[in-house]
């Protein structure tokens, strides 16, 4: 694809606007850690949820969806939309707890919530875990991805790609070490607005290609395509039999512990929770990421794949046609731009996970084990440097990987069975610090003695299924009879943390007699019932709108009324509680 002067000028306005947010927060960052990771606890729910929606939108995920739809058509998406509803049991059951717990990473949950050595050594290797191994392979799979983009859009080898994309890398580690957390909020929002924008674009270009969505429609059918516009999956076919099905309903979105979809919230999700002004804008920066998640950004997706299964049929690698759309029929005028977007998807990406690897590697790690009694210019200075580090550890790893979808498999399964500890540690006082250690332990080994020793295919789905069903059930297990067989929390840690994130009374009596000083609202039911109108308002826009754009009116029309009557019952809720609105 060739690029015109003023394509090149768009590429690199788009960069200097970046480079000058970070000299901009360059100052700000600097004054403390709570500045540089958590942009000082004062970020608005709008800034806070989009950064949400921003980083899980990445270079890859345009080009993830095209697979899913080529190979089971758009009821393929159903692998991610399932998560759904454990995005919004954070909404309405976790969200204000986080804000409440005052931490500055997940991982420190660990010495509020349990105490002594075990509660150490969770917050220890959890930092260095998910902070450097788990890290970096996200990383490297969305290099790996703006690699294979790079390629086809140049027509450049391999290496030089590697070398733009290591340009890049340093160019966003420079961002995020000037303007911490402030600096990748800001670009995010901007970043967003740019690849919003080029994909809807994209996707009408795309659709006129094929004639429109009735012509498109058409010939799908001809080709023996026409399943691929179901949205809903026909269970008992080969890629989603009933016991896969189940899984992804039933068992995964709350059972597996997966970035970005954390049961309970976790990771840079968590980071945005802390970093907001309270716990009203924690909640609703939460509710706002996933309807924008859900129903908003899917579609353009959805709809360049279709149109590439028509242009481009039989493709070895269905996921570059998105990229072959976007080099084929977008207008040149507009390819800078394209150009640009991907460079934002990317870029908001990996400056959100070198800032959230960092906090890990400095917070919970060198200032809790090493370095215990520096000055906050020391930890900011060793948050930069554990930004470049992180930076250069990922680009060894983009060399070595091969393959995205394996390593995104394989963190799937090797997390099945956590979910229910994480869940429940903030609504069950018994749980201690050997019931998280004890899940990660068994979920990890049991999931590879499947794989490697049984010979059970994560690709295949049934196999898929087994191994989840197998490795939560054992893991289950294990991690309840631990809890009971070891000792619960020393009463003065379980009654600090009760004072300070309030749970719900229930799975907290023996504790809350303690102290009965502390108020904790109930709510229990209400927020129940806006976990269930948040999945009608969610799934009823995301399908509407897919109705419509497919034709089919009033089917859309019908889904949206269901999706405005979830919004309408959250909204009354909210306003009941006096959350409905947030004052600056």
């Amino acid at each position: 694809m060739r690029l015109t002067i003023i394509d090149w000028l768009i590429i690199g306005l788009y960069f200097a606007f970046n480079v000058g947010i970070g000299f901009y927060y360059k100052a700000r960052a600097g004054k403390s850690t709570t500045e540089f990771f958590l942009s000082g606890r004062n970020v608005p729910w709008w800034l806070a949820g989009t950064s949400m929606v921003a980083t899980t939108f990445a270079a890859d995920t345009p080009l993830a969806v095209t697979g899913f739809v080529a190979k089971n058509g758009i009821a393929g998406n159903w692998i991610w939309w399932c998560f759904l509803a454990s995005g919004m049991l954070t909404v309405f059951f976790y969200a204000r707890l986080w804000r409440r717990a005052q931490v500055m990473t997940d991982v420190e949950f660990a010495e509020i919530r349990y105490a002594g050595k075990p509660a150490a050594f969770l917050r220890g290797f959890r930092a260095l875990y998910l902070g450097i191994p788990i890290n970096c392979i996200i990383l490297g799979w969305v290099n790996l991805a703006m690699v294979k983009i790079l390629r086809l859009i140049f027509g450049i080898g391999k290496f030089e790609a590697i070398a733009i994309v290591l340009g890049m890398i340093a160019l966003t580690s420079a961002i995020s070490t000037l303007s911490g957390l402030w600096g990748v909020l800001v670009t995010d929002m901007f970043q967003f607005v740019i690849k919003m924008s080029m994909v809807i674009i994209l996707a009408v270009f795309a659709v006129n290609a094929v004639g429109g969505i009735e012509a498109m429609k058409t010939k799908l059918v001809a080709a023996g395509r026409g399943d691929a516009l179901d949205i809903v999956p026909a269970v008992g076919s080969a890629w989603m039999p009933m016991i896969a099905f189940f899984v992804y309903i039933g068992v995964n979105w709350w059972a597996t512990w997966y970035p970005g979809a954390e049961p309970g919230g976790g990771g840079y999700i968590a980071q945005r929770m802390f970093s907001a002004k309270d716990e009203r804008h924690s909640l609703l920066a939460t509710l706002w990421f996933n309807i924008a998640h859900y129903a908003i950004r899917p579609w353009p997706w959805i709809l360049v794949a279709l149109a590439s299964l028509i242009l481009y049929p039989g493709l070895q690698d269905p996921e570059t046609g998105y990229i072959r759309v976007l080099i084929d029929h977008l207008p040149a005028a507009l390819r800078g731009l394209m150009v640009a977007a991907f460079a934002a998807a990317y870029m908001s990406t990996i400056a959100t996970q070198l800032n959230w690897g960092a906090s890990y590697l400095v917070n919970d790690f060198y200032r809790r084990f090493w370095k215990r009694d520096r000055t906050d210019a020391h930890y900011v200075l060793a948050s930069k440097v554990a930004t470049v580090v992180l930076t250069i550890i990922s680009a060894l790893v983009t060399l070595k990987l091969e393959s995205i979808a394996g390593a995104w498999k394989l963190l799937i399964v090797t997390g099945a069975g956590t979910g229910g500890v994480l869940l429940l540690r903030w609504y069950w006082w018994r749980i201690n610090a050997w019931s998280e250690v004890s899940a990660m332990v068994s979920a990890f080994v049991v999931s590879l003695f499947l794989q490697l020793a049984l010979g059970l295919d994560n690709d295949k789905p049934i196999d898929f299924a087994h191994i989840m069903l197998i490795t939560v059930a054992v893991t289950t297990v294990v991690w309840l009879a631990v809890t009971f067989l070891t000792k619960p929390e020393p009463q003065e840690t379980l009654v600090a943390f009760y004072r300070r994130t309030r749970p719900s009374r229930a799975g907290w009596a023996p504790i809350a007699a303690q102290a009965p000083d502390v108020k904790v609202a109930g709510g229990g039911l209400s927020n129940l019932l806006d976990w269930i109108a948040g999945l009608v308002l969610v799934y009823g826009v995301l399908f509407g709108v897919g109705k419509l754009l497919l034709h089919e009116t009033l089917p859309g029309l019908v889904l949206l009324a269901f999706g405005a009557l979830g919004g309408f019952v959250i909204y009354r809720d909210l306003s009941r509680r006096g959350w409905a609105t947030v004052v600056e």
